[in-house]
């Protein structure tokens, strides 16, 4: 990929995980949302997991107890915290899996991903459209404004997350009644509650893409729509480049190989 020697340690394949070079005086240390992404983490950048144990007390708060020493390790807030953004990652499905990704049009389900949706557009080079929202009152759509010309082109949504995923739906079929071919969906973080699965079920969607922030195997089995995105390779990247005091805008643009 393009790009891609840029990274300061060479990568090689350990039993068909690519691995980072030494990574001495840290430790990576999971809690118990994601255990499988953690892993994948730590397996990249050649680490074993940092022993911990997670409770839950009898009001819901969670108690995590550190299992071995940490003095003089690294993974505690005492530098600045960086955003990392899933658009490479997202760029990067759309090229290998839209076949017709050149006659696409990104489109924002709502006015506040603009700028999102019109970042990821010109990176493509494609036309990008948005849905407006009209409301009568809070949380119940009225009707749904296309803004764009989407007729005979595959038709790309893209949001920053989707939790019972009514707007998506509703912007799915908005889409297709103004004349797109296709409609995908590719979102950053899929929480998918309530009623979700079975509304993207029962929608027009090729697929529904998510990176896998959050575990989405349950899911998966009730939905055949939903993809999924591995970014563990960007998280085990900046870890990297954090601790090695590199700089970090690279993975702004680029997947990790």
């Amino acid at each position: 990929m393009k790009g891609s020697r840029a990274l300061a340690h060479p990568l090689s394949k350990d039993g068909g995980v690519r691995k980072i070079g030494s990574m001495p005086n840290i430790k990576i240390f999971s809690g118990s949302s994601h255990q499988d992404l953690s892993q994948k983490i730590a397996d990249r950048l050649g680490l074993e997991l940092g022993k911990v144990v997670t409770k839950k007390f009898s009001n819901q708060e969670t108690c995590v107890e550190i299992g071995e020493s940490v003095r003089g390790e690294d993974g505690f807030f005492d530098i600045p915290v960086d955003n990392l953004y899933a658009e490479p990652a997202v760029l990067k499905w759309i090229r290998e899996n839209i076949q017709e990704w050149k006659n696409g049009i990104i489109v924002s389900p709502d006015a506040g991903g603009a700028k999102r949706v019109t970042s990821i557009a010109d990176r493509l080079n494609v036309d990008f459209a948005l849905i407006h929202k009209e409301r009568k009152k809070a949380n119940e759509v009225d009707r749904m404004v296309l803004v764009g010309d989407v007729k005979d082109r595959v038709a790309i949504l893209v949001d920053d997350m989707a939790d019972t995923c009514g707007t998506i739906c509703h912007a799915a079929d908005k889409l297709l009644s103004a004349g797109a071919t296709r409609v995908y969906a590719i979102l950053t973080h899929g929480i998918f509650s309530g009623p979700a699965i079975s509304r993207i079920n029962n929608a027009c969607f090729d697929a529904v893409v998510v990176t896998n922030t959050i575990p989405q195997e349950d899911k998966m089995k009730h939905c055949s729509k939903i993809q999924v995105i591995d970014i563990s390779m960007i998280l085990a990247e900046a870890i990297r480049r954090t601790h090695n005091g590199e700089s970090v805008s690279y993975l702004f643009s680029h997947v990790p190989l």
